[in-house]
């Protein structure tokens, strides 16, 4: 992890999907902008959506995504990634994110300290 990572993308390490954590990662790894990190995160409580993958930075919205299971689907958190870095507070709405993920958000919780 470099310095100036701020953002991160964390993956479930215990789903059990079409694809591996590990898998997810290798495709996502050369696809986000600078400042993202991956983590791997053993159980986000999304068991019933495998896999579940979640974005957070400091002073933003936090994300859950689950039933990712597409290489579009890999492809749209990789756009995904992008406009939550250029978001000032992460907040983003349904229709505006990637329209491969517009069935797959399982959560959306605000920034801590603020709406």
């Amino acid at each position: 992890m470099h310095d100036d990572t701020d953002h991160f993308v964390l993956i479930c390490s215990t789903c059990t999907g079409t694809a591996s954590a590990d898998a997810v990662q290798d495709r996502l790894t050369d696809k986000l902008p600078s400042g993202f990190a991956i983590r791997h995160v053993a159980c986000m409580a999304g068991c019933a959506h495998p896999i579940t993958v979640g974005f957070q930075a400091a002073g933003k919205a936090q994300y859950l995504f689950g039933d990712i299971q597409t290489t579009q689907e890999i492809e749209a958190l990789a756009d995904f990634a992008v406009q939550y870095r250029h978001s000032n507070d992460g907040w983003t709405n349904a229709t505006d994110r990637p329209r491969a993920l517009l069935t797959k958000t399982l959560s959306r919780m605000p920034r801590i300290g603020g709406a």
